[in-house]
């Protein structure tokens, strides 16, 4: 028996006992490897239908933060569990993106309906509260930056101004909250360690976004900022410091990948090449430790060594991202991926996400979700299928059938 069968057959005797079978049988399926892929179309298909059933199942009220199969700790149920603000934002264009791609105007109807219930919570300040809806109410600059994305597809897909309203009170708040080293320290989200968050350059990209759009200098400026603070973390061979949600020696690649998308959009909309340099350095640290099977390990140390057993799903979705925009921009590059320096780690990574994926599972909540972590029992949205993990999917898939390297732009 290998050690991830036995490991596999000691989760599900745990889980049984507990009185789980799903989580049991999610564990004993992951044990035995990956699923083979199918045609790309069918997992967009798979993973749309999940994130619809996820926001169905708030009553439409935003998408809910995941499924889970084990009772989590903070809301003491397994299941759907509540709305996700932060996310619900940043799933707003990749459900537009999908509908244009899929003939399906019933997707931008979901999409507007989440900004439309994003400006009915957004704090009188102008921030995004940090956490789910069922958490005490606090402002989050990560969160109010990924918003920022789902008022601005909303705006350009609708026309309506409320939504361009409600960008520029986000905008603001998040210029007045930086400090001026390019770091926010004040309005960190509480769920996180207090530093100056490097992935922070992700909300940045919402901010330049938003900047560029109404010839917001401020914004603009403050964009450059948290670029130049991501710049002045990173090593030479291109990891970053100060870059993780709670271990800041082993950053997960889910913030990894933040912080270089974050960086590389920044240094693209505002014209700074030293920024779109910083994003392909990291983006190299990362190609270098692909495994075989197109695997990449869940945590990183500051070498680039691996520092966990287990995948981030999430991480793996995010840097084909990264890998497939960089290798658009280069010298005679198509609208395609077929070629390019990332070319054959991104065709492999996306390969191993797909591979995670059940497009068949009789739960629903289970079929065509996307695990945190592989196998299902990781550090990361451990046996949790999370809906961020399901936009990044989204987007990787929509990117290559959509001839857009990179996916959607938010």
């Amino acid at each position: 028996m290998t050690a991830l069968r036995t490991r596999a057959a000691l989760e599900a005797l745990r889980w049984r006992l507990k009185g789980a079978p799903a989580a049991a049988a999610a564990a004993w399926r992951d044990g035995g490897g990956l699923r083979p892929p199918r045609e790309l179309a069918s997992h967009l298909l798979a993973t749309v239908g999940w994130i619809e059933r996820a926001h169905d199942a708030t009553g439409r009220k935003g998408v809910a933060r995941s499924y889970a199969l084990v009772p989590h700790r903070r809301y003491a149920r397994r299941g759907w569990l509540p709305a996700y603000p932060e996310t619900t934002g940043y799933l707003i264009p990749t459900l537009l993106t999908a509908a244009r791609h899929l003939g399906r105007e019933e997707l931008a109807r979901r999409a507007l309906e989440m900004a439309e219930w994003e400006a009915e919570i957004q704090l009188e300040s102008g921030a995004v509260r940090g956490g789910t809806i069922e958490d005490e109410v606090s402002p989050a600059v990560f969160n109010t930056g990924q918003v920022l994305f789902g008022w601005l597809a909303a705006e350009s897909e609708s026309g309506d101004a409320r939504f361009a309203a409600c960008a520029a009170r986000a905008a603001q708040w998040l210029v007045d909250a930086q400090d001026p080293d390019g770091a926010w320290r004040r309005g960190a989200s509480k769920f996180a360690a207090a530093n100056g968050h490097v992935y922070n350059a992700r909300a940045a990209w919402g901010l330049a976004l938003h900047g560029t759009r109404a010839r917001d200098a401020a914004a603009i400026e403050a964009a450059r900022r948290a670029a130049g603070f991501a710049l002045a973390q990173q090593r030479e061979n291109g990891w970053y410091a100060e870059n993780c949600l709670d271990d800041a020696q082993h950053p997960l690649l889910h913030t990894i990948a933040y912080a270089a998308q974050g960086v590389l959009e920044i240094g693209l909309l505002l014209g700074e090449p030293r920024f779109v340099e910083s994003a392909r350095r990291a983006a190299r640290g990362v190609a270098a430790r692909v495994d075989a099977d197109g695997a990449l390990p869940g945590r990183f140390d500051c070498e680039w060594r691996p520092a966990a057993e287990w995948s981030c799903v999430t991480g793996e979705a995010q840097m084909t991202l990264v890998w497939d925009r960089l290798d658009a921009l280069a010298p005679g590059a198509t609208t395609s991926t077929g070629g390019g320096e990332f070319a054959t780690v991104s065709a492999a990574v996306l390969r191993h996400a797909l591979g995670t994926q059940d497009l068949d599972h009789r739960d629903l909540g289970v079929r065509g979700g996307v695990a945190g972590s592989f196998p299902i029992w990781g550090d990361y949205g451990r046996y949790e299928y999370l809906n961020w993990a399901a936009k990044f999917l989204a987007d990787s898939i929509l990117g290559r059938l959509a001839h857009e390297p990179g996916g959607t732009r938010g």
